[in-house]
């Protein structure tokens, strides 16, 4: 515990009196002239140019469109809504809302209209940015409801009736400049440390989402924590393509740039990231598990159509040489000299091409998160070489209070502590988290509060997990019924179920997903229901298993997952399902004497209806 107290004053003490503003003045005194972001809006499909912002040109320009939302009427405190995609509009409308002294809110562009009205009524943003027509209307409810000063859409053929387009936002921020300088000087030197700076929405088991409330003293301390751990100096480029609504991309593609300084290339549409690897060559690179296994299918399938024996074997050769030479780097165990320089002899005549030919030989620094990376895959990218380190955390301790980094890790495991941070196992298995990263609330959701801290400050997470006896995490179960999805989306499951089963003939329904690439529905007839509904399709004496079969009534059940998916949100949508011949009771053990699903038995007793919805 001392440690981790001398860690936390440490940290403290280096970031004393400092929030995002001034670190991103700091920055851009420091960057000034070098590249900050770039992406390819507005170019040409297929161009190798990018569209950049030096560091000056990004704070010259926020401050700009800060000028204009004060002249707007946005007041210190509000929030102000963001749905685009990664594009250098997006960081501008960030950083404009910050020094206006404002809450930025970025939110997933794959809510539903409803959706997106439940998060505008409680978040009550006074300024509103879009990208474009499907945004526009996504938001259509929300906006008849809510009545924001002003929408701003970044893309001008997608504007309506009283919003304004990007570029008359810009306008009007130069015009009032001058005007408005000295407020917005004043309002982003007057932020505090314990002002909220983001709020992150997450998705809960049952019920709407809960706004996380992110500090800038949680921002600040999480990004110094992490470097600790990090421990990568040089050159810092990276591709940033998850969406800024998820907490690690915030950070990592948002806050910890203008803390530290980097160069940024946004992707708008995660399936060009494999072409823009090869382009960019970065030094870092950050992906959720869902993207290192696509990376990897690449990569056998290329190697599947190798004809010259010899050289599969090379490669073979070659990269079992890379496995365990990471293996020898893990923590506890050495690297002989002799391995050392087999590594570097493979690494320069087959791994270094390999990974040249991916855009990943300049990489230092790889990192996973938001669901557990299979072990088979950092195995695989090992024999490559790589260490892929593999972090844990969550939208309500800031991102990571486990990681692992060169200093430290293990395959297999989340890694340690990081600096500063008290992780520890309740008497359950629980994960718990204490320190400077965790928030102090939801916003104005008490209940739920109370449910994720107790009185000593420990984040109840919700996951299960193992520590050894060196300190490392590993996660090996969810206490919560929440589904993470292999890209790292977070899914209630109840949401789904319930939608899926406001249809009469559906008795039963579970959704699946965990680790997964799309969600999945298995789902089985109303007892009741069913042979009244088959009777008025002239279906006589029937039984359930007849009636799963029968293409009227899958008709029936198809139009419910439609109904079903219309109020979802394209990552929770179910792409595939199945209706069993049974129905499930206390007495066939899928459910408890309250009727409530028994989720582990329903996977396991159904596990090849399950794997049968992902084959091919």
């Amino acid at each position: 515990m001392t440690d981790v107290l001398a860690e936390r004053a440490e940290i403290d003490g280096a970031i004393a009196g400092r929030t995002i503003a001034t670190a991103f003045a700091d920055t851009v005194g420091v960057q000034g002239h070098n590249p900050a972001y770039s992406d390819k809006v507005g170019l040409p499909e297929g161009s190798t140019d990018w569209r950049t912002l030096s560091w000056n040109e990004l704070r010259e320009q926020g401050l700009s469109l800060a000028a204009a939302l004060v002249d707007l009427g946005v007041e210190p405190g509000d929030r102000v809504a963001i749905m685009a995609t990664n594009r250098i509009e997006h960081i501008l409308a960030d950083i404009a809302a910050m020094h206006a002294g404002a809450v930025a809110v970025s939110i997933y562009n794959t809510l539903s209209p409803t959706q997106v009205a439940y998060v505008a009524g409680h978040s009550a943003p006074t300024v509103v940015f879009l990208e474009n027509a499907d945004h526009v209307e996504r938001w259509a409810q929300a906006l008849s409801e809510i009545k924001p000063l002003a929408v701003v859409v970044m893309d001008a053929e997608a504007r309506f009736s009283d919003a304004l387009t990007w570029d008359e936002l810009v306008a009007r921020g130069r015009a009032v400049q001058d005007t408005h300088a000295a407020e917005v000087e004043r309002r982003w030197t007057a932020i505090d440390a314990g002002d909220p700076v983001t709020f992150v929405y997450t998705s809960g088991t049952t019920g709407n989402p809960k706004a996380v409330v992110l500090t800038h003293r949680n921002i600040m301390f999480e990004t110094a924590s992490t470097d600790k751990t990090v421990n990568s100096e040089g050159e810092h480029i990276a591709l940033s393509y998850l969406p800024y609504a998820h907490v690690a991309e915030r950070v990592l593609g948002i806050y910890l740039p203008q803390i530290n300084g980097a160069h940024l290339f946004l992707i708008a549409d995660p399936k060009l990231l494999v072409g823009a690897l090869g382009q960019v060559r970065p030094t870092r690179f950050f992906g959720v598990p869902r993207v290192w296994e696509k990376i990897q299918t690449g990569i056998q399938g290329l190697l599947a159509m190798e004809t010259d024996e010899a050289k599969k074997q090379a490669v073979a050769d070659a990269m079992a040489t890379g496995l365990e030479y990471v293996t020898s780097r893990e923590y506890g165990n050495t690297t002989s000299p002799e391995l050392q320089a087999r590594f570097e002899a493979a690494d320069a005549a087959v791994l270094m091409p390999m990974k040249a030919m991916l855009g990943l030989d300049r990489v230092e620094w790889a990192g996973s998160a938001s669901a557990p990376m299979p072990l088979e895959t950092a195995k695989f990218f090992a024999g490559l070489g790589f260490s892929i380190y593999d972090i844990y955390g969550m939208s309500e301790t800031s991102g990571a209070v486990t990681a692992c980094g060169p200093g430290a890790f293990r395959l297999g495991t989340v890694g340690r502590a990081q600096p500063g941070i008290e992780v520890r196992l309740a008497d359950d298995g629980e994960i718990l988290a204490r320190g400077p990263v965790t928030i102090d609330s939801y916003f104005e959701n008490p209940e739920a509060t109370a449910e994720l801290l107790d009185s000593d400050g420990w984040v109840h997470t919700g996951d299960i997990g193992v520590i050894d006896e060196d300190g490392f995490f590993r996660v090996v179960d969810r206490k919560k019924e929440l589904i993470i999805t292999s890209q790292g989306k977070n899914i209630s499951p109840s949401n789904i179920e319930n939608y899926l089963k406001e249809s009469p003939l559906v008795g039963h329904a579970l959704a699946y997903g965990e680790g997964k690439p799309y969600v999945v529905a298995i789902l089985t007839l109303d007892p009741d229901v069913a042979p009244i509904i088959a009777g008025k399709l002239g279906i006589e004496g029937a039984t359930l298993a007849d009636l799963a079969i029968h293409p009227g009534i899958l008709g029936i059940v198809g139009q419910a997952v439609d109904a079903a998916n219309e109020r979802l949100s394209r990552p929770e949508q179910v792409k595939k399902w199945t209706l069993l011949p049974v129905e499930w009771s206390a007495e066939s053990a899928e459910l408890t004497p309250t009727l409530k699903l028994k989720r582990r038995v329903v996977h396991a007793n159904y596990a090849v209806e399950i794997d049968a919805l992902y084959a091919g």
